[in-house]
């Protein structure tokens, strides 16, 4: 609970003795490109295997003259929106940026950088803390679109290479049953585990005391409780939102 209400503070901090609007463009424009654009390789090569391994394993796990082909579309369409795109890349995406961001703000830490912007009458945490939340929730629902798409096409290429489904029962499987609702519900756990990440990370990041070692491990802490985060605010999501898929 003391690290709670700590952590609560410390969000709070990020709202009081702002520096200029423009400052935080620049700096919301820079972190965007620390978390968003440096991660595309990494989103676009976990999603694209992660796809095709899907569809793979659910054509040899619907072997059935009673079941179309197209259900193996229907199924990996309905993974990827609902679970893989978002929550598997939310996971990726906290050991590549949570890593980051606790390491950053860890090694400001112990080499008195943030003392300094304190001293210079600065709120650290507003000034580098704020811009890496508000990238972070801008930026991560971008990645997840990204991972969809390319997940779904990498379902198509393995099919076309494999032939475990016809790319014309891919195709129709695809639009089957569609929910445009599914969409905004990827994109909503999208900017949860977005904040969650970038949030939990700075504060790991932010309160390091000691050397090297110490950052290292405020790093891995980070890693570990975004995770945790993220699955738990999976479990709740998904109580909230999925009647609403259904009605």
């Amino acid at each position: 609970m003391e690290s709670l209400g700590k952590f609560v503070l410390f969000l709070g901090q990020l709202f009081v003795r702002r520096e200029s609007f423009g400052t935080y463009v620049s700096r919301v424009v820079d972190e965007s490109i620390k978390v968003g654009y440096n991660s595309v390789f990494l989103v676009v090569l976990v999603s694209g295997f992660m796809g095709a391994v899907t569809t793979v394993q659910t054509a040899y796990n619907l072997i059935s003259p009673l079941i179309p082909d197209t259900t193996i579309a229907w199924v990996v369409r309905d993974m990827t929106l609902l679970e893989l795109a978002p929550t598997i890349t939310a996971i990726v995406y906290a050991g590549k940026v949570g890593s980051n961001i606790a390491g950053e703000l860890g090694t400001m830490r112990i080499s008195e950088q943030i003392d300094a912007l304190e001293v210079m009458g600065i709120n650290s945490t507003s000034y580098l803390v704020l811009p890496k939340i508000i990238a972070s929730v801008f930026m991560f629902p971008v990645l997840v679109i990204i991972a969809a798409f390319v997940a779904i096409t990498g379902g198509y290429i393995v099919s076309m290479l494999t032939g475990v489904i016809s790319t014309t029962d891919y195709i129709t499987g695809i639009q089957i049953e569609f929910v445009p609702f599914q969409v905004v519900f990827a994109i909503i756990k999208a900017v949860v585990y977005g904040f969650l990440v970038a949030a939990i990370s700075s504060f790991k990041g932010f309160f390091t005391s000691g050397g090297a070692l110490e950052v290292g491990q405020s790093s891995t802490k980070a890693v570990t409780e975004s995770c945790i985060a993220i699955l738990a605010a999976n479990l709740l999501l998904a109580y909230l939102l999925a009647p609403l898929l259904t009605s």
